[in-house]
């Protein structure tokens, strides 16, 4: 079993579209014996925890005291960082292969922070982009000459992509 570690924004209401992916991808993770760990709170991660524990899987949220509050109610496992830094690396490791969804400026941190840990070979595990417009960005970042590396990014439109990326993992 492998644990997937799933970040994106925390605005996504039931309902929703990105909402509604992220609860299906939850829900076929599970179905496929994977594990969904992400940030514990709303949106993206309430909806894909949802969606794992809807249909019997594991789920860990990695909560901060910075932002108060308890995890959602989807999450199995709590873990509680003091810091917002150290809730992000916990993610990273925790994570045996990732997936990004669309989100603001605190989920480009998470996908830079991952894309940065890959090009220096501190992790070598699927990035996995679950977003038209993260993949736009990054197609466009990639270009530029000053960027260079082994980031493994994956481009994902459908849930058995994703899946399959997860297998390929090293």
């Amino acid at each position: 079993m492998a644990t997937v570690t799933i970040f994106g924004g925390s605005h996504a209401k039931e309902g929703e579209p990105d909402y509604e992916k992220a609860r299906e991808l939850g829900r076929a993770l599970a179905r496929a014996g994977h594990a969904v760990c992400n940030g514990g709170y709303g949106g993206i991660m309430e909806a894909s925890a949802r969606g794992a524990k809807e249909a019997g899987g594991l789920t860990m949220g990695v909560t901060t005291e910075d932002f108060g509050g308890p995890a959602n109610v989807w999450i199995g496992e709590e873990i509680r960082m003091k810091k917002w830094a150290k809730r992000l690396f916990k993610l990273v490791e925790l994570g045996d292969a990732y997936v990004v969804f669309d989100g603001g400026t605190g989920t480009l941190v998470e996908l830079f922070v991952l894309w940065e840990m890959t090009n220096k070979a501190f992790i070598q595990k699927p990035i996995i982009l679950f977003g038209a417009e993260f993949q736009k960005l990054v197609s466009q970042i990639k270009k530029w000459p000053q960027v260079t590396g082994s980031a493994r990014i994956v481009f994902a439109t459908s849930q058995p992509e994703v899946l399959t990326a997860i297998k390929g993992k090293k």
